[in-house]
């Protein structure tokens, strides 16, 4: 049994955080969060991005369905895919910044697409 990281959310609001953080991901480039929410939007992002490589019309509706965000899908389809058309996954990097967050002290790291 695979365990899943629950953010001290219910599942609705759970898929609706992680769609978001993918969202900030393209929509900047990059971005400073937590190790955990780093490494739990990486996979989504992945699938996202090997998605839509094949540039096809019926990938670019697949990644507005899971993004709930049209300027977000469009973006991955037309600029960030294109770049990884010839690479075969890793398409993000996390950067652990060795710093704690002042509130609650979770470990920080930067998550950014690889060029």
């Amino acid at each position: 049994m695979a365990l899943v990281k629950k953010f001290h959310r219910k599942k609705g609001m759970r898929r609706s955080f992680i769609r978001n953080l993918a969202v900030n991901l393209i929509m900047h480039g990059k971005m400073k969060t937590t190790e955990d929410r780093a490494r739990f939007v990486r996979p989504l992002f992945e699938r996202l991005v090997t998605i839509t490589r094949r540039n096809r019309v019926s990938d670019l509706r697949l990644a507005i369905s899971r993004l709930n965000s049209k300027e977000a899908a469009e973006k991955l389809f037309y600029e960030i895919a294109p770049k990884y058309k010839e690479r075969n996954g890793g398409y993000t990097r996390i950067v652990k910044l060795g710093e704690r967050r002042k509130r609650d002290a979770a470990k920080l790291a930067v998550i950014e697409l690889v060029k």
